[in-house]
């Protein structure tokens, strides 16, 4: 019975473990990519600094910043510091450099003199390419500082020659991207632009095989917060389970050694009205039978939501020829119909579904019995079925008052009543449709019901089709 709930609790843990382990995986492969551009954004703006001294320009602040930040950085490893201990270290990442960057400078002339441990840090920056370009974002041919991609990126020489400098991250011809930096000079009789940049394949493979770990990491890990979800789930729901079978042992055991007494009771009922007692004492008896048959039909509709809800209903599943038992249903309800001043009318009676026809019977029976409570004198309940594909469909319709539109979510909730003053005098438990609900679904089918309030009262209860001859399936639920 409380399967369902397990599923439910399983899916809320592994939901909840998957969203922690999204929110670790994921921060940590942004803060590595936030982390590999801001020292590779230094190492360029350190490079952009040393060709503004090489040709005796006035560094910009951002290029002073990230000189002095680089210096320091360099002069604390000098120092043998721990790297992790710097601020923005540059990593080689183990490489020495892409085939296109090998032969990368080692000095610059014009450095000022804090870059007496240049040399011993030089690696850092020998996968940074320069290029002095014209106007245009033309390479000045023989000018390269060091060796360069053939690639060009007229955007970025647009943009540095409108707006002072540029930066961005540009894909190549190879998929692979590389990062930009570019300033617009004054130089006379030397270049307009400045550019410097870093192929980022070696990030990339990087960013990459850390992805690639975290997917396998993450997948193990979701299979066993999955397995940990659903023992959990069991630990968390096992009392609830214990309390609901002590529950439908209670009931199913009351209703039995309720049928005892009751029918005894009813039996002296019967033997005192046959005895002919005076107005009062009859009245009396006749409410104690009334009162008894009443919790006989409530005995027994509790004894068969017990039987469901613990799984020991037994259910046949063969072919029914719907018109011969539209026909029966019909002809039990005739006799209450003509009580009431109703009228029970026939439309289209054909198909065949595969089912338990005792239990579709007692089903039509409830909506039958509740279309004919509900009708007022004169109205009208008609049955009929319909073809819907793969299922036929049983429709009972009538005249009567309809439901509102504030209980229909709730009229298949267990001992829930539409409050009507009109039919107070006949005593309703509140269980017929829910019962109903769940003989349909036991069978494979469904009901649903569509009323308005004073138009009257549409359900339909839904089975699957049968076109073969199928031999009886003896199933329990």
């Amino acid at each position: 019975m409380l399967r369902r709930l397990r599923f439910q609790l399983s899916f809320l843990y592994l939901l909840a473990a998957v969203g922690l382990v999204l929110l670790v995986g994921g921060g940590s492969y942004l803060l590595l990519r936030y982390y590999l551009q801001e020292t590779t954004d230094l190492a360029l703006e350190y490079k952009m600094a040393q060709q503004f001294h090489k040709y005796g320009l006035a560094l910009p602040e951002e290029l002073q910043r990230a000189e002095r930040a680089w210096l320091e950085n360099n002069a604390r490893l000098a120092r043998g510091a721990s790297p992790l201990t710097t601020v923005l270290p540059l990593p080689t990442l183990g490489l020495a450099m892409e085939e296109e960057g090998e032969e990368g400078e080692h000095a610059q002339p014009s450095a000022p003199e804090n870059e007496v441990d240049e040399d011993n840090y030089d690696g850092d920056l020998a996968a940074i390419f320069v290029s002095p370009l014209d106007a245009n974002g033309q390479a000045i041919a023989g000018s390269q500082v060091s060796a360069a991609p053939l690639f060009q990126d007229k955007e970025a020489s647009l943009a540095a020659m409108q707006q002072g400098s540029d930066r961005r991250t540009t894909r190549l011809a190879d998929d692979s991207q590389a990062r930009l930096l570019t300033y617009r000079v004054d130089v006379s009789g030397g270049p307009a632009l400045l550019q410097v940049g870093r192929v980022l394949r070696d990030q990339q493979r990087v960013l990459n095989q850390f992805l690639t770990a975290l997917w396998i990491l993450g997948g193990l890990s979701v299979f066993l917060l999955g397995v940990g979800s659903w023992w959990l789930s069991s630990r968390s729901i096992k009392p609830v389970q214990h309390a609901w079978e002590q529950q439908q042992v209670f009931v199913s055991n009351a209703s039995h050694e309720l049928r005892t007494p009751l029918t005894l009771i009813k039996a002296t009922a019967e033997v005192g009205l046959r005895q002919q007692p005076g107005a009062s004492q009859q009245e009396a008896l006749q409410d104690i039978r009334q009162e008894c048959d009443y919790m006989n039909r409530l005995v027994d509709d509790l004894l068969l939501l017990s039987r469901m809800d613990t799984h020991r209903l037994k259910l046949s599943r063969e072919p029914i020829e719907l018109k011969p038992l539209l026909d029966e249903v019909k002809s039990q309800a005739d006799k209450l119909a003509v009580d009431r001043g109703v009228q029970m009318v026939e439309g289209a009676l054909q198909g065949s579904v595969l089912g338990d026809p005792t239990h579709l019977r007692q089903a039509l029976l409830i909506l039958v019995d509740n279309a004919l409570r509900y009708t007022p004198s004169g109205g009208t309940v008609r049955l009929e079925t319909r073809d819907h594909g793969r299922q036929w469909q049983i429709l009972v319709s009538d005249t009567g008052c309809g439901i509102p539109a504030k209980d229909l979510p709730h009229i298949f909730d267990r001992f829930y009543q539409v409050s009507r003053p009109e039919v107070d005098d006949n005593r309703n438990n509140g269980l017929g449709l829910s019962i109903a609900k769940g003989l349909m679904e036991a069978q494979g089918g469904s009901i649903s019901i569509d009323s308005r309030e004073g138009a009257g009262t549409l359900a339909i209860l839904s089975m699957p089709a049968t076109r073969l001859s199928i031999s009886p399936i003896i199933i329990a639920l």
